[in-house]
């Protein structure tokens, strides 16, 4: 099937994305490379449709599906959407992703290549041509413009060649294999997904119980990303996957997101209203007791869920000081000593377990912590050999705000949200790299955590790569 009758079939709801789908996820050098491919006519690979009816149907976006059936995209999502958005200027009605990642393309004539929009580069130079404004105008109108240029005349020829080539990608023909049955249910089609996708991202448990879940409210997936906007806009970067594993937690005390099978839409909701509180009352605790006021030093994220179920046995908050102090005291060493580093459903599993029975329930965690570490005491040996993209890293962190660290220049206390253009907060080499490297000292012990220390960008200027002495 030709791109333009792929795209035309979108737009009539003829085609569409299935709800288990995840977003758009490419990057401009993968729009560049799949643009490149089609203008030199390198295959590109087919599409993998479901075709399925349509009031069985779970698509993503708002727009109205087209009556009988349609066919949801399983293979080629990211490639059709590029191309959709490229050609038509703006992104289909499934989308969800950041558009800027296909917009603004050019290519340029002389050089047959594409890139991103570059003022200084491409202002005023007429050899750059907007690749959507081609494809909307189409070539014969592109070439009027051409032709108007004299210093194009001696390779006019040759230029209007390469618009036609640029042009004629939305005649290409893209092969599209079907899967159909009255069989293909849900838990098939993602089966086959996975199968046909084993090279790339796979769905995971989580994409599965969430579409289940849209099946029976099609909001879900907006409120979700509703929270995940919020918290994103205080300073955290939390995955959808996560929130839902909250919600699981909460809901069902289980970490296996197969325990949302029974859970009905009413309760989901409550459970949704019941994990943003407890989030929200965790990270307002993390950040004022341990100072972890941004997501780079929030460590140990994969323990909230265990962290909302906890708190939301207890009504959504902690009764007293010793209890919300032991809490925080666990808390720091999960990833301190990476408690949910891997196997996360099997660790969490366990420790849900211990909290069951809300007598005692910290001490059996820390006590778990305890055995599998054989102690809890940290000692200068631990930190030899962490750098910043370390779990120790949060620590320092955490370190300098509880003791109240003053900005070595201003005399400021150090957080996240200081003020003014210069004073977002910055690591610093206290002993300067090229200053250790030229007394011999390997990149890990240069970049080791205890060289490091907070500063506000305006002080981290003015003290350069001096040597501390001076």
């Amino acid at each position: 099937m030709k791109i333009r009758t792929i795209l035309d079939q979108i737009d009539l709801g003829s085609m569409a994305l299935p709800e288990f789908q995840r977003g758009y996820v490419w990057n401009r050098d993968q729009v560049r490379g799949l643009m490149h491919s089609l203008y030199r006519k390198h295959p590109v690979g087919g599409l993998l449709v479901w075709v399925t009816k349509t009031e069985t149907a779970d698509a993503r976006g708002d727009g109205p599906l087209a009556p009988g059936s349609v066919k949801l995209l399983l293979d080629g999502q990211q490639r059709i959407t590029s191309l959709y958005g490229i050609i038509r200027g703006t992104p289909p009605q499934f989308f969800d992703g950041n558009a800027q990642t296909f917009t603004g393309l050019y290519f340029h004539l002389a050089d047959e290549t594409f890139e991103f929009y570059a003022p200084l580069k491409m202002k005023d130079n007429p050899l750059w041509i907007n690749v959507t404004e081609l494809m909307q105008i189409g070539a014969g109108e592109a070439i009027k413009r051409l032709v108007t240029i004299p210093e194009f005349q001696p390779n006019l020829t040759t230029y209007i060649n390469r618009l036609n080539s640029i042009d004629t990608i939305k005649e290409i023909d893209l092969h599209i294999e079907e899967v159909t049955g009255e069989d293909k249910t849900v838990d098939i089609v993602v089966d086959i997904f996975n199968l046909v996708n084993s090279g790339g991202t796979k769905l995971s448990k989580g994409d599965l119980a969430l579409a289940k879940i849209c099946a029976m409210w099609p909001q879900a997936r907006g409120e979700m990303k509703n929270r995940l906007d919020k918290w994103r806009r205080a300073g955290f970067e939390f995955r959808l996957e996560w929130l839902l594993r909250n919600i699981n937690t909460i809901l069902t005390g289980e970490a296996l997101f197969s325990a949302l099978k029974d859970v009905d839409t009413v309760s989901f909701q409550k459970g949704l209203q019941q994990a943003e509180k407890a989030v929200d009352y965790l990270l307002d605790l993390i950040a004022s007791r341990l100072g972890m006021d941004h997501d780079p030093v929030l460590g140990s994220r994969y323990s909230f869920p265990l962290l909302t179920r906890y708190l939301m046995q207890r009504g959504g908050r902690l009764s007293e000081h010793t209890e919300r102090d032991k809490l925080l005291y666990w808390y720091v060493h999960t990833f301190l000593w990476g408690r949910y580093a891997g196997s996360t459903e099997t660790v969490l599993n366990q420790d849900l377990a211990l909290v069951e029975d809300t007598e005692g329930a910290l001490d059996r965690l820390i006590n778990q912590l305890r055995q599998n570490r054989g102690n809890l005491r940290l000692t200068p040996d631990d930190f030899m050999g962490w750098s910043r993209s370390a779990r120790f890293y949060p620590l320092l962190y955490m370190l300098t705000r509880v003791w109240k660290a003053k900005d070595w220049d201003s005399g400021v206390e150090l957080s996240s949200f200081l003020l003014g253009s210069l004073r977002s907060l910055q690591v610093h080499h206290i002993f300067p790299k090229g200053l250790l490297y030229k007394h011999g000292y390997p990149r890990s012990e240069v970049n080791a955590i205890g060289n490091f220390t907070f500063l506000t960008q305006e002080t981290n200027l003015l003290v350069s790569d001096r040597d501390p002495i001076q």
